[in-house]
């Protein structure tokens, strides 16, 4: 038993029980190829009861945000409204088929269209692109959009990228795969980019080298850049190109138009600011916005107005376009559409003004958790952070106490853990996003708990060193779990009296 729950569906299995009632086979039967299938399959005999129950208690062990607080920061784990997931499934939007042609898939294109203006508007760039599949993707695709700019120039020098050491940790990986080297940047003691280093690496023969700058705004530390404008000017006087991380633009939208800086390039993570689901490496949706000088490289197809509503026709024709210089297409068809359908779904209930309280509200609800806990923890950079900030989880009187264990114990108050250990630049980091989503109230129950493992730390260490005490699996290693895994439909659950 565990938990007090339902049997493992192995310990009910018994022979003879059937789960499922086949109808009879309607088309010739024919022997299947042994060379495929296994000398034995043992899988349980339970019957249909026992199989939903199952695999439904599976599910109810998963902490969701529609169970639970859940703080993790740079992912921003905001509630995704349930009209946008009614809207995915319309008829008209899913039973489309991909193949479609133009003409019969008019309100789909439209669609898509009307989400790259909103996009283009938001952020203040030229043109957007839908069709990356994730964040890293537009990341990949932004840089790879850099690199072909600077090549049709005959600028092949530029080899480089400078990246900040607050920057997402994709960021170096996709400078990488994107065949440049990187330049890491420190931070200076208020965790902005260090001017003189970015200065240095941009002055002499060095800016030759420099094709661009990938930058995350707000960083992973939860703070704007405080001197982004110098920082952009520094990287265009060397000739290179302006890559923002737009994947923090929950803090951004109707405050700060990142095209409006400087930036050339962005990637949006629709499954994040837009409300769209995470998924285990999709669906998402890494959308890139180009200011001018990029827009002829941007992946395609993207939609474009092909023929203007007229005395003839009572609205725009909409078609798929290939920009003169892309880069080529990233995603089959043209990204993930139901991810376009959510997020669509998602601005055209907030309006303009209402992405600006999104953001308002996200600022403020991490500032007031931020200031709550500043007696309590060491917050490494303390000033006001965007839509998220990081603190220290150790203390000087509770040595043995680490990051890991204050998240493992806030399992134990049914809170998901934050990001941990990351940003690499602050030592046991915690990095926590509330989101706009929460009221005062779960903020407060947190902020509660938060305080109370302080405590518990510094007078009941082996509670923290111990936890958690209440899930179904216990504290495991989780990088002997990452390297040695154990693939096989038997949970290895901790069993209770």
């Amino acid at each position: 038993m565990t938990n007090g729950l339902e049997p493992l569906i192995y310990e009910i299995s018994a022979s003879g029980r059937v789960g499922v009632n086949l109808p009879d086979c309607d088309v010739p039967e024919s022997p299947l190829p042994t060379d495929l299938m296994r000398d034995t399959l043992d899988l349980p005999e339970v019957s249909e009861m026992q199989a939903v129950r199952h695999f439904v208690r599976l599910s109810q062990l998963n902490h969701a945000i529609d169970t639970g607080f859940y703080p993790l920061g740079s992912c921003t784990m905001k509630y995704n409204p349930k009209i946008n997931e009614d809207v995915a499934r319309l008829p008209g939007f899913a039973h489309l088929h991909p193949l479609t042609d133009p003409e019969g898939a008019q309100g789909a294109l439209a669609m898509m269209y009307q989400l790259q203006q909103w996009l283009a508007e938001v952020s203040g760039f030229k043109g957007v692109s839908l069709t990356p599949a994730a964040g890293a993707q537009g990341e990949l695709a932004g840089i790879l959009m850099i690199r072909k700019y600077h090549h049709d120039r005959g600028d092949t020098a530029r080899t480089k990228i400078l990246v900040p050491n607050s920057a997402h940790g994709t960021n170096p990986a996709t400078v990488t795969m994107a065949g440049y080297e990187v330049i890491e940047l420190p931070a200076d003691e208020e965790g902005n980019v260090d001017l003189n280093a970015l200065r240095q690496a941009c002055s002499g023969d060095t800016a030759k080298t420099i094709a661009g700058m990938m930058i995350t705004v707000p960083s992973t530390l939860g703070l704007f850049e405080a001197h982004i404008l110098d920082v952009i000017q520094a990287v265009h006087d060397a000739g290179g190109l302006m890559y923002m991380d737009g994947a923090n633009m929950n803090a951004l939208m109707g405050i700060v138009k990142p095209g409006e800086l400087g930036f050339d390039v962005m990637h949006y993570n629709l499954h994040k600011t837009f409300s769209t689901p995470h998924g285990g490496g999709g669906p998402g949706c890494g959308a890139v916005g180009v200011g001018e000088k990029l827009l002829d490289y941007l992946p395609g197809p993207i939609v474009d107005i092909i023929a203007p509503a007229d005395g003839e026709q009572d609205a725009p024709l909409y078609g798929l376009v290939t920009p003169a210089k892309t880069i080529g297409q990233l995603k089959a068809f043209y990204g993930n559409f139901g991810m376009h359908i959510r997020a669509y779904a998602y601005i055209r209930a907030y309006g303009g003004e209402g992405l600006h309280e999104v953001s308002r509200h996200a600022v403020l609800n991490a500032n007031y958790v931020r200031t709550k806990l500043m007696d309590t923890y060491t917050i490494p950079y303390p000033r006001y952070c965007g839509h998220e900030f990081v603190l220290e989880g150790h203390w000087e009187d509770a040595p043995d106490i680490h990051a890991l264990d204050i998240s493992k114990r806030l399992m134990d108050y049914g809170i998901h853990p934050p990001t941990n250990y990351f940003p690499l630049i602050v030592p046991e980091a915690l990095l926590i996003e509330p989101t706009e989503t929460e009221t005062k109230q779960t903020l407060d129950e947190f902020i509660e708990v938060m305080k109370k493992i302080a405590h518990e730390a510094k007078t009941s260490p082996e509670l923290l060193h111990n936890a958690p005490h209440i899930t179904p699996v216990s504290r495991v290693d989780e990088v002997k779990a990452a390297k040695e895994l154990v693939l096989c439909c038997a949970p290895l659950l901790k069993t209770v009296e």
